[in-house]
């Protein structure tokens, strides 16, 4: 959550824009992105090189010593934001607009790589070098302040502490600003959900992982950054295994191009060359695929109802409904392979809900193939910009059952406050979950009154396939002891005495 001078900062940036006529919130977070992305190139070029030069692998800079644009030969050094930003207002306005925009937007070799398709009608819309001086100084300090902020993150991190992702963060507050304008209500995932789902799923170097409403690819930057850590040298070093990771692993859609734009830049910045970000409306009839993936990571979108004519008639089969959150749980079975996993956020009403299709999707998911876990996070999670309540949930695909226990926990604190706030708080019981997610043998004498404990498959049929925590939780009553009747009348009556009197002594104090 972003707050206190780093808040202040990226609304004085917003102002800026908006001095210089630029008003419109998606244009002006794509122009903000735009650029952040020409930073955070600069950023990772640099990153890159000195992995290589620790690894003994060969480079190529992007900004090599000449780049050709149109058809001119120019210095790739005056292309980096480290170098234009000290330029005259009036040349870092050329340089931006003739060089380093037509740069970014030919990046890619490959015309039909997600990056080259959503940069295509990429249009920079600043116009007067003056504005472009004071964004370029606005985001140095904003940068700067990020950096600070990382810093000290780097030394929690190292006492054990849970890190943020600020530059996430100032992204989630950026697209807060479409929704706060009555735009789009694009929010992000919270960063440490994200993460606590990609370590859940402990994804591998052979996957192939997608997320069908992938917005900004929040859980596709997660996981590589997941596998860069875990996998490094065998991503780094396995010709086959790197070729994978760059070109063939990731797949997101989405439907909105202004996200897939962000989210092509966003996979690029993290070393992710080649995703399959496409633009595609996933429950619709144009998406056929099905037995593709081995793993789902998403976080649907609860809209409400479609158009039932638009629905693919693949997934009205499994369960007959307009609700998205419940077409999306089908749709995921649809295109996992057998033995793919899952791990999905969904709203509280699709673990309880009493309707036909909400009873059928959790008889498939429970019935057909493998419901593992059930994790229900607290209603503040996406605070503030959504009150819902929310579970995760993890299952596999089998079409032949496998269902014997599920694993359900009660989150009640992920390490920040539930309120508007989202301030940081000791209280998290995500590693928790972590642990013993990885640990279930230990799980099995877990009592119900309990954070966590596992329920037997025929009870959960027993109950209509309810996957809501409290049927199955047991709250524990502490007695109370309480003093006899007569005992607490006497009471009362000397704290009556007890007052008349002092009403009696402030009368005669009165009439003196």
């Amino acid at each position: 959550m972003v707050t206190g001078e780093l808040k202040n900062k990226i609304d004085a940036l917003w102002d800026i824009f908006a001095a210089g006529g630029l008003v419109n919130p998606l244009e002006v977070i794509e122009q903000i992105t735009y650029l952040m992305f020409i930073h955070d190139l600069d950023e990772a070029d640099n990153r890159r090189a000195k992995d290589s030069a620790v690894l003994e692998l060969p480079f190529q800079s992007i900004f090599s010593e000449e780049v050709k644009i149109g058809g001119n030969n120019v210095s790739g050094t005056q292309l980096k934001w480290s170098v234009f930003r000290d330029f005259p207002a009036d040349k870092m306005y050329r340089i931006m607009q003739e060089w380093v925009f037509p740069f970014i937007k030919g990046l890619h070799s490959d015309k039909d790589s997600a990056y080259s398709k959503y940069m295509d009608d990429a249009i920079f819309k600043l116009p007067t070098p003056l504005l472009l001086s004071k964004v370029v100084d606005s985001l140095d300090e904003i940068y700067k302040l990020v950096d600070e902020m990382q810093t000290l993150d780097r030394a929690e991190d190292a006492k054990g502490d849970e890190k943020r992702d600020v530059k996430g963060d100032v992204y989630e507050y950026l697209l807060s600003k479409i929704a706060q304008s009555g735009r789009n209500g694009q929010f992000r995932t919270p960063r440490h959900i994200i993460q606590m789902m990609v370590e859940l799923m402990a994804p591998s170097v052979e996957e192939i992982i997608c997320d069908p409403a992938c917005g900004t690819s929040g859980f596709l930057v997660a996981s590589g950054e997941y596998l860069r850590k875990k996998c490094k040298r065998e991503i780094l070093f396995d010709r086959q295994k790197k070729d994978h990771y760059m070109n063939h692993m990731f797949h997101g859609y989405d439907m909105d191009r202004t996200m897939l734009r962000i989210g092509a830049m966003n996979m690029m910045t993290h070393g992710i060359d080649n995703p399959c970000i496409e633009y595609r409306d996933s429950l619709s009839d144009q998406n056929s695929e099905r037995d593709k993936y081995s793993l789902v990571l998403a976080n649907p979108p609860f809209k409400g109802s479609l158009d039932a004519e638009s629905v693919s008639g693949d997934l009205l089969k499994v369960c007959k409904t307009k609700k998205t959150e419940l077409l999306f749980l089908a749709l995921f079975l649809r295109i996992l392979k057998i033995g793919g996993r899952c791990a999905c956020i969904v709203p509280d009403g699709v673990l309880f809900g009493s309707s036909t299709a909400h009873k059928a999707i959790r008889k498939e998911i429970v019935e057909n193939h493998r419901l593992e876990a059930v994790i229900s996070m607290p209603a503040g999670v996406f605070k503030p910009y959504a009150g819902v309540s929310t579970a995760v949930l993890i299952f596999t695909k089998t079409e032949h059952g496998g269902t014997d226990q599920v694993w359900f926990y009660d989150m009640t604190a992920d390490g920040l406050s539930l309120d508007d706030k989202r301030s940081p708080i000791p209280e998290n019981d995500i590693p928790d979950i972590i642990k013993r997610f990885r640990n279930p043998d230990k799980e099995a004498d877990r009592k119900r009154t309990e954070k966590s404990f596992l329920v037997p498959k025929q009870e959960i049929v027993e109950n209509e396939y309810d996957l809501s925590i409290n049927k199955y939780k047991e709250i524990e009553y502490i007695p109370v002891e309480y003093p006899p009747t007569s005992e607490m009348i006497a009471d009362i009556r000397a704290l009556e005495g007890q007052i008349g009197r002092d009403l009696d002594e402030l009368e005669k104090l009165l009439e003196l």
